[in-house]
């Protein structure tokens, strides 16, 4: 039998590689630091900003040291069979030992996509910051994002993404570009550690608008160019999966911009800048998922649901359950990643104008909620328990006085305002 060839370096797909890494990048800094930034009070928006760029620094150290080799060290792994490495990925490749100028995964350097997925594993945990914005102290912010990446963030990149002997990959999990490694993940982790905090002082009967919508739209705007590289990227390649992802991620993001918009304009007779900015980020998460396999009829149709249902649960359900999500990660991510995460299962079909090789949707979709199901109930457990270790240990949050006064001159002794 012939030997495959060996892989050889595609420079056409390391330059487009190189780029998606670097919108990915753009989309926590400055994208999702400004975003958070103006939709909290002036006296807090500091604190946003260093707790994103601190959470970048952290996570780009942390997945040198150990983080790649828990996500992409295969050792032990087979397929169809369930052991500890189909959980987590061994230490093999920590300090990215055995890279060299001609390691390649596909036709592009390793390092390229050693950079390109780090930018994901930096995005994700810096999404929690907005579900409990104002109120976590930044020592306990490095300790839990440290301890989250590392028992959260990379067992379940690894059951998604590391192919065969992974859990969630024999299962048959499709989840293109993060809507169940990132949004999904990031956006019950928030949940819980909203809970867990408890409500901003006031809330929710002090009147708590954005400070600054202006700074919200360009971190939206960002994001949605960025955006691109997230899902168009996930090719790793310059091909033309990259073009529809590319095609697919526009459609969908225009779409549930519109259904939210739409959807609020009919209740409240307005339509709000910060409500087509949250629909446009609602229908980035939900495509994600979906980005390699949906066709243009899927993406308006995951855009135009996801817009909607992240809706209602941002605004009625918050409110009818009561809890602080200060800046809708719940509503936004878990719930985008949960719409977006069940109709890939749908509009992967060719029937219904997909690409994917799916041709029982009934049993796609329940492999999809399966995925959705396991990952809520990991990432809730795992998060809670970190949450309260720290609360036991050094403690969570700020003190009241604090609180009033504002993070930033509290904890940082800096004003985003000298007036």
């Amino acid at each position: 039998m012939a030997q495959a060839a060996p892989a050889t370096l595609n420079t056409g797909d390391t330059a487009w590689m190189i780029v998606a890494t670097l919108l990915v990048l753009m989309m926590t800094l400055p994208g999702l630091a400004l975003f958070y930034a103006g939709m909290v009070r002036s006296k807090n928006v500091l604190s946003v900003l260093i707790q994103c760029f601190a959470i970048t620094a952290l996570v780009s150290v942390l997945w040198v040291i150990y983080g790649y080799s828990l996500v992409f060290d295969t050792t032990g792994m087979e397929k169809g069979v369930v052991n500890f490495n189909s959980f987590v990925g061994g230490l093999d490749k920590a300090f990215l030992k055995g890279l060299t100028l001609d390691s390649l995964v596909l036709a592009v350097p390793e390092s390229v996509f050693i950079v390109f997925q780090m930018t994901f594993a930096i995005i994700t945990p810096a999404l929690i910051v907005g579900a409990f914005a104002e109120r976590m102290k930044f020592s306990a912010l490095l300790v839990f994002m440290t301890l989250w990446f590392t028992f959260v963030y990379a067992p379940i990149a690894h059951m998604v993404w590391s192919g065969d002997g992974g859990l969630m990959w024999d299962w048959g999990v499709l989840d293109f570009a993060g809507g169940t490694v990132v949004h999904i993940n990031a956006g019950i982790a928030g949940l819980v550690a909203a809970i867990v905090l408890g409500k901003r002082k006031g809330y929710p009967t002090t009147a708590m608008p954005p400070h600054n919508l202006g700074y919200t739209v360009i971190g939206a705007s960002l994001l949605w160019v960025g955006w691109f590289g997230f899902n168009a990227g996930s090719a790793v390649a310059a091909n033309g999966t990259a073009g529809m992802a590319m095609l697919v991620t526009q459609v969908a993001t225009a779409a549930a911009a519109l259904s939210w918009m739409g959807a609020e304009w009919l209740i409240h007779r307005k339509a709000s800048v910060l409500g087509i900015v949250s629909g446009a980020v609602a229908g980035l998460v939900a495509i994600t998922p979906a980005s390699g396999t949906a066709g243009p009829i899927g993406a308006l149709a995951i855009g135009a649901s996801a817009g909607l249902i992240c809706f209602v649960f941002s605004t009625s359900i918050k409110r009818s359950l009561g809890y602080d999500d200060s800046l809708d990660v719940f509503g936004v991510h878990a719930i985008g990643g949960i719409v977006g995460a069940i109709l890939t299962g749908v509009f992967a079909a060719p029937a219904l104008g997909g690409f994917g090789t799916v041709t029982d949707i009934g049993a796609q979709v329940w492999i999809q909620a399966k995925g959705v199901g396991f990952t809520v109930i990991y990432t809730a457990v795992a998060t809670l328990v970190i949450l309260k270790a720290i609360q036991w240990t050094m403690g969570l949050r700020v003190s009241e006085e604090a609180e009033s006064e504002g993070l930033d001159i509290a904890l940082h002794n800096e004003r985003g305002y000298n007036l």
